[in-house]
């Protein structure tokens, strides 16, 4: 990993990567056991792992390729705990969130790394087997599509 060059911008990284945030070069940690059944197309429900990439953009202009998996574990009613790795160029950082449904298959919530002590704002959209994730926080900003794995 980058320091001290990269320290700020470090921070900045792992605050984006909520959903994520998601993984080091190539090397994906898995969050769930194996034997967790996926539910059906369309189902409507995070609950699992799910895999993907996207971009991080950073305060200072600087975009960068981010690698993330994530595992969903509902948490009773139209909520969900997100536990994710991510990682991009500069290195890789762990997030928890917790998510919920605001409207049909459209979820909203907080995620924070503790890491960093970072705190943002995740906003998911399910549409059958994939989602897109979007993550703000600290000027900066992450945008990721996820496959049910």
């Amino acid at each position: 990993m980058l320091k001290t060059i990269v320290e700020g911008t470090k921070l900045s990284v792992w605050s984006m990567l909520g959903a994520a945030t998601l993984v080091a070069a190539g090397t994906f940690l898995a969050m769930t056991p194996a034997a967790e059944s996926k539910p059906a197309k369309g189902s409507g429900s995070l609950a699992g792992s799910w895999s993907g990439s996207g971009w991080v953009s950073f305060s200072n202009g600087k975009r960068e390729r981010a690698r993330c998996r994530a595992h969903y574990s509902p948490n009773g009613g139209k909520s969900y705990s997100l536990s994710a790795t991510c990682a991009t160029a500069s290195g890789k950082a762990a997030q928890s969130a917790t998510v919920y449904e605001v409207s049909r298959n459209r979820f909203r919530g907080t995620f924070h790394n503790t890491e960093y002590n970072v705190t943002g704002s995740i906003r998911v959209v399910l549409n059958g087997n994939s989602q897109s994730v979007t993550l703000s926080g600290d000027s900066n900003s992450a945008a990721l599509s996820l496959s049910r794995r």
